[in-house]
This record gives C-alpha cells, structure tokens and sequence, in this order.
C-alpha cells in the first residue's frame, strides 16, 4: 500500500455545503498527490455527519459527540493521520490551484522550515493579511512612529496589511486557515500534539510560538492559491479573540514586557479610531 504523502484535515461545524465545495476543488486541484481526507464534524447539527461519506466515500469521517472546538478537532484529525504531512484546512477554503503540492514541495527543500502558509484571498481576489507578527515592542514603535513610511523597506518587516504578499516570506506567525506541517514536529512539542488551551481563535499564534521556540521557521509561499470565503466579525468572536490573545500573552510574556505591549496597542488603536 502506497502511503499518503499528505493528510488533509478539516474541521466541520454546521458548514456542509462549504466542506463539500472544499474537498471538491481538493480532487479537482491535485489528482496527482497521495493525500487523504479527514473530516470531523463537531457535533454539527446541520446536516448528519453520514452524509459526506455517501457524497465522498474515500474520505475518512471521525463524528465527535459534542463541539470539542477548532484546535481540539484539528487534534483528533491528526491522530488519525497517515501522511509524513499534515495540511489543516478550513471548511471555508476553495483550492484555487494545486496549492497542496505547492506548500508540500516547500517543506521537502527547506527542512528549517515547521509551517507553511499560501496566499488566501478572497472571492473578489482582495488579499487576506494572514502573515503576522508576535507582538513585538520593536515593531509596534515602528507602526506608532510611521517609521515604514520614511523607510519603505519596514513595510516587509512589519507585514499584517503592510505586507505585499507577492513574494516568499517567514513571519512570526500564519492563520490556521491553510497550514501545512511535517508530522514528525508534534514530537518535539510538550504533549506530542498541537496546543489545543484555546477553544478556537489565537490557536495558530500559539502553534507558531511553540515552533519558533525549538528553532524552526514559518513561511508564506504565494504561489499556492486558496480562496477564503471568511465571514464578518462579531462582538463575541472579538470578545473571545481579545481573551485569548491575552491568555496567549501570559503564558510567554514577562509582565513588564505585556505592560509595554498593551500600552502600545491602545496607542496604535486610539490612533487608528482617529
């Protein structure tokens, strides 16, 4: 039996129609890679879980009793995974070409690398900032100070919305909307297996942290191509992110360094309401 070069998990809640389109143009899109496909179904009560093996029966199904969120489900996709890599993929994301193969041949050349992500866009082809920064006193003054604006080769540094996206690159940290990785890493991790504190939102910051810890690069390879159909943000989605993202910073910031951070952040965000 030839084994997958690539297991590809997506986590489904309530979006069965989205899952379908995206395992669509996975088959469209790369029908040379050895791959397979996970779906969880986080207790969806949309459409039962059975349905997607009677429209893809080649897919594996794992159905989990209740919602156990987006980094938990990723987890549970995993331990069941075959390939030497792993490509996480939201069930908001249409393949827009062989982007699999594309991030896939990255990792095989730059072995420095732990995590790769492509450029997402959305459907009328805007781009998505999906290559981040650590919070980072340094850069925040950069921000503050508009110093990018005087120095335009700050810009690349800074990336978020001053990024261009046109090129390769290694940020601090990558959305967890397509992000490919080599299994082998979650041995090097605390539990054998991706953090999984946060119930969804900051997960992929964490991710990142933990891998740039142990020395490895992120990058950003524009070539792969993924729509993202990413829906509008709500007061809770924003409340649950802000807590996150503290927790985050608790967990590998010194306090004087959180002080600092946040203090800057509220400059910035006064100054961006201005």
């Amino acid at each position: 039996m030839v084994q997958n070069e690539v297991s590809i998990v997506i986590v489904n809640y309530n979006t069965f129609n989205l899952t379908c389109d995206c395992v669509d143009s996975i088959i469209k899109n790369e029908p040379t890679l050895r791959y397979e496909i996970i779906i969880i179904d986080n207790a969806s009560t949309e459409i039962a879980a059975p349905e997607f093996k009677k429209i893809f029966p080649q897919i594996t199904l794992i159905e989990s009793k209740e919602n156990i969120g987006f980094a938990k489900g990723n987890n549970m996709g995993i331990d069941r995974a075959s390939g030497e890599y792993i490509l996480l993929l939201n069930s908001d994301t249409i393949l827009l070409n062989n982007a699999v193969s594309i991030a896939l041949e990255f990792l095989h050349k730059h072995y420095q690398v732990s995590a790769v992500a492509g450029r997402l866009e959305f459907p009328n082809g805007k781009i998505q900032h999906n290559c981040q920064r650590f919070p980072n006193i340094k850069y925040q003054l950069i921000e503050l100070f508009r110093l990018q604006k005087v120095f335009p080769e700050l810009k690349k540094k800074l990336f978020g919305p001053f990024f261009n996206y046109k090129e390769i690159a290694y940020p601090d940290w990558i959305w967890g909307t397509f992000f490919m990785f080599r299994k082998s890493i979650l041995n090097e991790l605390a539990y054998k297996k991706l953090a999984d504190d946060f119930f969804m939102y900051v997960e992929d910051m964490q991710w990142c942290m933990e891998f740039s810890l142990r020395g490895y690069k992120i990058a950003f390879v524009p070539q792969a191509h993924v729509m993202h159909l990413m829906g509008s943000s709500g007061a809770a989605k924003n409340e649950l992110i802000e807590n996150n993202h503290s927790a985050f910073m608790k967990m590998y910031y010194s306090g004087w360094k959180r002080v600092i951070i946040n203090f800057l952040k509220k400059l910035l965000t006064f100054r961006h309401a201005g």
